[in-house]
Parts: C-alpha cells; sequence; structure tokens
C-alpha cells in the first residue's frame, strides 16, 4: 500500500490572499489590484521559502503599500476561512482504513501558526508534515519531497502526491513520486481508486 502525500493550499484549505485587505481597502476589487500592485505572489513565494513578510514590505516604494503589506501575517486567518470538505472525506478514509498520510505544504513559516488557529487538525492529521517555509526550500524543488520521504522512512516510490500545482506535482514526479494534479475531490477520489487506495 502507498503512502498519499497531500498539498495543503487549493486541497484541503481555500486560500484567498485578497481576503486580507477587502476590509482596509473597501473592497474586493481594491484588494485584487493591491495584489497586483505589489507583485503580491511573487512575494509570498518568497515568504514560503523562509523570507519574512515586514522585510518583504521594506521593498515597496508606496509607505501605505508597505503598512498593509507587513500586516498580511496577522491578517492571515482570513484568507483560509473556508476547508475544502470533500478533500478532508477522502482524507479520512484513507486514514481510517491505514493508509499512511502525509503533507508538504509551501507556506510561510510566519502563517502557518496563523493558519493553524483556523484548521487546528492540520496540524493533527499527518504523520510527517514538511512546511517550506521552516525547511528554507519550496516545491517544485525536488529537495523537499526528498526530505518528506527521508522524515517518513519512506522511498519515493511508494508515494502518490497530490497538488493544485502542475509545477508542484512535475516536482514529485521528478523525484520519482507517483502524482496526481488536483482539480476536485470528486476527481481525487477517482484517481485514488484507480490506483487501488480507495
Amino acid at each position: 500500500m502507498k503512502a498519499v502525500v497531500f498539498d495543503i493550499g487549493g486541497v484541503l484549505v481555500d486560500w484567498q490572499p485578497h481576503l486580507a485587505w477587502v476590509e482596509a481597502l473597501g473592497s474586493e476589487q481594491a484588494a485584487h489590484a493591491f495584489i497586483d500592485r505589489t507583485d503580491f505572489r511573487a512575494r509570498n513565494a518568497r515568504g514560503d521559502n523562509g523570507e519574512r513578510f515586514a522585510d518583504l514590505a521594506q521593498e515597496l516604494h508606496d509607505p501605505r503599500d508597505q503598512v498593509l503589506f507587513a500586516s498580511y501575517v496577522e491578517l492571515y486567518p482570513k484568507t483560509v476561512e473556508t476547508a475544502i470538505h470533500g478533500t478532508w472525506q477522502v482524507l479520512d478514509r484513507l486514514k481510517a482504513q491505514g493508509t499512511p498520510v502525509h503533507a508538504i505544504t509551501n507556506w510561510s513559516a510566519e502563517t502557518w501558526p496563523e493558519g493553524l488557529k483556523v484548521h487546528p487538525r492540520l496540524g493533527e492529521v499527518f504523520e510527517t508534515l514538511v512546511v517550506s517555509g521552516q525547511e528554507k526550500m519550496a516545491k517544485p524543488d525536488t529537495r523537499i519531497f526528498r526530505l518528506l520521504c527521508e522524515r517518513a522512512g519512506i522511498a519515493p516510490e511508494d508515494c502518490v502526491f497530490i497538488d493544485d500545482s502542475p509545477q508542484n506535482v512535475d516536482g514529485a514526479r521528478a523525484t520519482g513520486m507517483d502524482g496526481i494534479h488536483f482539480t476536485s475531490p470528486q476527481a481525487l477520489e477517482s484517481a485514488l481508486s484507480e490506483r487501488g487506495l480507495l
């Protein structure tokens, strides 16, 4: 029986970063404009690799944007309020039948504790959990997949990895894992059933 390795954001938890700033900026449109203006997604990826949001904020030219960007960590719970319940049901079925369940998440070391406040089960449900910001390496870097395998005591060939990013799935496959591109809980259930895992 293979082990199943989950991504978290976009698979088990819906992540909507603009929601951090809707209240401060007055509308979702303004919050999306802020994300575009500050190149948030590229800077957030650096946060996933271990950089601090206060430092990233200092790179911005507008002082108001600096303050808003630096407030992201404390506002983070607003961005991950919604669980993807169908995937949780799949995860619970895997655990109930004794399948080892692990996770690799691209997630800032600063925002991870904030996310756990909203979804405490994320800190409890996995046998092995690798948080990119804590390790200062992120998917699709093959090193992070190897790190998970080392800590879990399993071979890549014994893992099925699930992620909503095709690039991250490619990174897992390059390490020797099987990979499933997540599009919906129903499609995931089918893909796992085809592999004899459900």
